[in-house]
Order: C-alpha cells, then sequence, then structure tokens
C-alpha cells in the first residue's frame, strides 16, 4: 500500500511496483488508506511524511495502535532529509526510511524486497511458535489423559490384590494347603501380592505428590532421632552392614512432615542395603548448610556411573548397569518428589567401586 498526495509519485511508484511483480494500492489520503487496511491489510506500507489533515507520522502511529495492522512493516519514502525527522520516523515505528527526489528506484526495491522477506519469516516464526505452543498443550492434555488413567488403574488394582491377599492368608491359617513345597509357594505368592499393593500404594503416592494434593504436615522433628528410628525398623535388613550415625552438633532441627521424610530415609537406606556387600559400611551423615539441614546416606557399594546418575530419580528409570533390577526405581522418585514438596532438594554422588551418597536438604527449623 502507497500513500502520498502527489498522483504523479503514486502514478510512478504503481508502475514501478508492478513492472516487478507487486500488486499496488495506491491512496492520496491517510484516512483513506487506513479504513481501507482495516479492510484487508497489506503486506507492506510505503507512505509520504507531508500530506494534508492525516501526515504520514500520525497515520504510522495509529497504524502500529492498530491490533490487526501493528506488525506490518511501514516505510517512509519522503523529500525531507533532516537527521530529527528520520528519527521521528523510526519512532512512530517504522522499519526504514528512504529519500526521494530524484527516486533511485533499484534502491526502494531492495528495501521493499528485503522487508517483505523479513516480514515473511516473522510470519512463518510466529506460525511455529502458535504451532509449538498448540502441540505443547496437546501433549499436556494427552500427559494428563495418561496419568488420569494411570491411577485409576493403579487404585482399581488394589481391592482385588487385597483379596487374593486374605484369601492366601485364610488358606494357611486354616491350614488346607498342608504340602510343604504349596505351602512354600503361598507364602511366595503371599510375599509377592504384598509387594504390588506396596507398589500401587506408591503410585498413587508420587501421583498425589506430582498433582500436589498429598497432605504434608510439617512440625519441627530433631532429624538425628528420625534416623536413628528408621535405622532401627530396619534392623534385620541392615543387620549384616556396619551402620550409624555420623553428626557434629547435637540437634538437627528440621521443618517437615515426620512420616514422610521417615519413607524417605526407608527408602534410601533400603537402597543402600540392597547394593552395599556384607559387612560393608552404610552411615548416615548430618550437616549443615545455610538456612538447611543436609542428611547423607552414604553406603560402600559398587557406585553409580556418572552417566546413569541423571536417571535415578526419574519415574521406572534405570541405567544401562540395571541399578534398578531390584526394584521399580519408583522409592527414589517418591524421595524427590517428596524432598522438593519439603522445599528442599535431592541428589547422588558416586564413583563406580567408591560407593554411593544420596543426600537431601530440608529447611532447618529453630527451638524458638
Amino acid at each position: 500500500m502507497v500513500v502520498d498526495d502527489s498522483p504523479a509519485n503514486l502514478k510512478l511508484l504503481g508502475g514501478l511496483f508492478r513492472e516487478n511483480g507487486y500488486q499496488v494500492r495506491p491512496f492520496t489520503q491517510g484516512a483513506l488508506a487506513l479504513r481501507a487496511a482495516d479492510n484487508e491489510a497489506p503486506d507492506l506500507f510505503l507512505l509520504d511524511i507531508n500530506m494534508p489533515e492525516i501526515d504520514g507520522y500520525e497515520l504510522c502511529r495509529r497504524l502500529k495502535a492498530s491490533p490487526s495492522l501493528k506488525d506490518i512493516p511501514v516505510i517512509f519514502l519522503s523529500t525531507l532529509q533532516d537527521l530529527n525527522d528520520k528519527v521521528k520516523a523510526f519512532e512512530c515505528g517504522a522499519v526504514d526510511y528512504v529519500t526521494k527526489q530524484p527516486f533511485h528506484f533499484e534502491e526502494i526495491l531492495a528495501r521493499v524486497g528485503t522487508h517483505l522477506r523479513l516480514r515473511e519469516l516473522q510470519r512463518a516464526l510466529e506460525q511455529r511458535n502458535t504451532d509449538l505452543r498448540n502441540n505443547i498443550e496437546q501433549l499436556k492434555r494427552l500427559e494428563e489423559m495418561k496419568e488420569s488413567l494411570t491411577h485409576m488403574i493403579v487404585h482399581d488394582m488394589r481391592s482385588p490384590l487385597t483379596v487374593v491377599m486374605m484369601a492366601i492368608d485364610m488358606l494357611n491359617r486354616e491350614g488346607k494347603i498342608v504340602a510343604p513345597e504349596d505351602r512354600s509357594n503361598m507364602v511366595s505368592a503371599y510375599k509377592a501380592a504384598t509387594s504390588v499393593v506396596e507398589m500401587t500404594n506408591l503410585l498413587l503416592d508420587i501421583s498425589r505428590l506430582e498433582s500436589g494434593k498429598m497432605p504434608i504436615e510439617k512440625e519441627v522433628q530433631e532429624i538425628s532421632l528420625l534416623a536413628r528410628g528408621c535405622i532401627d525398623s530396619l534392623s534385620i535388613i541392615l543387620r549384616p552392614f556396619d551402620t550409624g550415625i555420623e553428626k557434629i552438633d547435637d540437634l538437627y532441627l528440621v521443618n517437615c512432615d515426620g512420616a514422610i521424610i521417615r519413607r524417605v530415609l526407608n527408602n534410601l537406606l533400603g537402597n543402600a542395603a540392597k547394593f552395599t556387600p556384607p559387612h560393608g559400611h552404610i552411615t548416615v551423615i548430618l550437616t549443615r548448610e545455610p538456612g538447611f539441614v543436609r542428611v547423607t546416606v552414604q553406603d560402600s557399594g559398587p557406585g553409580i556411573p556418572a552417566e546413569e546418575q541423571s536417571l535415578v530419580f526419574e519415574k521406572f528409570g534405570q541405567g544401562a548397569s540395571g541399578k534398578k533390577a531390584q526394584g521399580t526405581g519408583l522409592g527414589l522418585t517418591f524421595c524427590k518428589l517428596a524432598v522438593e514438596a519439603h522445599g528442599g532438594q535431592i541428589g547422588v554422588h558416586s564413583s563406580p567401586g567408591k560407593g554411593a551418597s544420596f543426600w537431601f536438604t530440608l529447611p532447618e527449623a529453630s527451638l524458638t
């Protein structure tokens, strides 16, 4: 769209652009051009400055104020050559400024072509951004549907599994299965069913943590007492190892939900027991960081390769070495989500052959 109050200029520019394959819409008045652009937007505006009623500056400001026209490039074509005029043009929102009298046709065509190509690139980028946003929203909806379906399936699994466990328990108690090998099979079946029930409960807890729906009741806790209680409750599986707590101070107070953090500690201690050889060391180390208490569960097992450490907290994550072959990996996922829900962080330091140190932080509390 070319706007110039000189019919001679419009004829000259119109012929130039048409000869080079452009469609031209000429106007001698800014108001008419503005109404026409609202009805059918052009790809580029070429404006004169000195025009009656609405000059080029004001027309450019009105174009940039229109939501449907503001992104269309504006080039000023004027006899004014003062630097202040050019600065004013760019302040109005123009992308370029070309002086006329005489016309330099090659320059005009080159600048128009450049800004049209830039506009096409901008449109393509906007479309890609729109497509990307739509894809993200679609993926988000699919993920929500998947999580909802998983939650429903897992929730519905608990009832029949509980019935299976009750039936096995009743058969064992009533002594209806007398053959030793059959009784052994029933015990194995009961343990397997119990493991699946625990897994479904863990999946439900992870789902609640991910959606922020798990209630967390924080209160001041002495973390070394929680750690000692966890070690005592796991005494049977920790018996083959040298287990202890290392700390410098007497009190390590944190704000946390004691039941949830006990589960975190139990998971980390249980994992350490899985991969530590008999007579190895499993140590809970308590230290302080600014505003936080750091809890580290250190073992003397085979360690975790560096390339696999980023996977250990992912849901069902498993490295090439199969470190989670004895489990689903859900325990560490629960630990990560539970610690982060408390405002802390979790991580692992390890080197092959030198054991692993799983650590997490919790906000420090005070007695006052």
